[in-house]
């Protein structure tokens, strides 16, 4: 089988695609490829003097805007401003193993970033969207958790690591309730994981210290490939693209396969309703329970 690479990207003149999180790391590369390929690139970042300075630097069609993935009003923002037609949405950009903070939403951050905002920027761009939807996960989503009945921390012990493992698994049930729901539509949505790779993700906290077995992992640019590898390619609904090496931690991309507890599609369902009530502000007394309210 031949190796997949930034080279194999398509002509995508004339695709509109929004990448979040693309000021830095896999975001900016998948960014820059994709405006290399001929995509009009919209980098829809938190930090505006990143985004512009990262604009600046890129070929092609390529604009910035403001967005806070953590932020259910900027979100929301955002999506009343698109105007237009909307060709893959990237929700790429994630924090993780941060200490518990609140945000003005009263959302765990880390959540909020990683879960609950990709999910309504989904949920209000879908209208818009005309060929898929790309969610960045991780191979971590295998040591996650839906805790339905605590979705947000509030009364479990914080974990940072826990929340993030938490949150890729959310992102991956996402993927799949949403494609059940697109079902004929023409429209898919598409997972991808970087491997382990060395970026800035984790450079601020003690998970740093595998920056520093960069031999053994995939640098920024290979980390990049299994997004745009499902921003670009013919891949079926609910693919899970990720590196072709040993454990998938390193590699070209190629399509693999999540968790068992990633496709289980009834969790996947309530999951959704859940999260859905919690970005429109339903209390959680209100929000639809499954089995034990664990999934382990």
């Amino acid at each position: 089988m031949t190796t997949w690479t930034a080279r194999d990207v398509p002509d995508v003149t004339g695709k509109t695609v929004v990448v979040t999180g693309a000021s830095k790391g896999i975001g900016l590369i998948t960014a820059r490829e994709l405006a290399r390929a001929g995509a009009h690139v919209v980098l829809a970042v938190r930090n505006v003097d990143a985004g512009q300075k990262a604009a600046s630097e890129m070929e092609g069609s390529v604009t910035m805007k403001q967005l806070d993935v953590s932020d259910l009003t900027s979100i929301r923002a955002f999506a009343e401003s698109w105007t237009g037609p909307l060709d893959v949405l990237i929700n790429n950009a994630g924090v993780m193993d941060i200490p518990l903070t609140r945000t003005g939403d009263g959302l765990d951050l880390q959540t909020a970033t990683n879960s609950f905002g990709p999910f309504l920027l989904t949920e209000l761009l879908l209208p818009r969207v005309r060929d898929r939807v790309v969610w960045v996960t991780s191979q971590l989503h295998r040591m996650g958790k839906v805790r339905l009945d605590d979705l947000n921390w509030e009364t479990r012990t914080y974990s940072k690591l826990g929340a993030y493992r938490d949150s890729k698994l959310h992102m991956v049930l996402f993927s799949l309730e949403l494609q059940r729901r697109m079902d004929g539509s023409g429209l898919r949505s598409v997972l991808a994981h970087p491997g382990i790779a060395t970026t800035s993700l984790v450079a601020h906290s003690p998970s740093n210290m595998i920056n520093r077995l960069s031999w053994f992992l995939n640098d920024v640019e290979h980390g990049a490939l299994p997004t745009l590898f499902a921003a670009t390619q013919d891949v079926e609904g609910n693919a899970y693209v990720g590196p072709d090496g040993f454990g998938s931690i390193k590699g070209n991309p190629v399509v693999r396969a999540p968790s068992k507890k990633g496709l289980d599609t009834d969790v996947a369902a309530v999951l959704w309703e859940a999260v859905s009530r919690i970005v429109s502000g339903v209390g959680a007394d209100e929000i639809p329970r499954y089995g034990e309210d664990v999934v382990s």
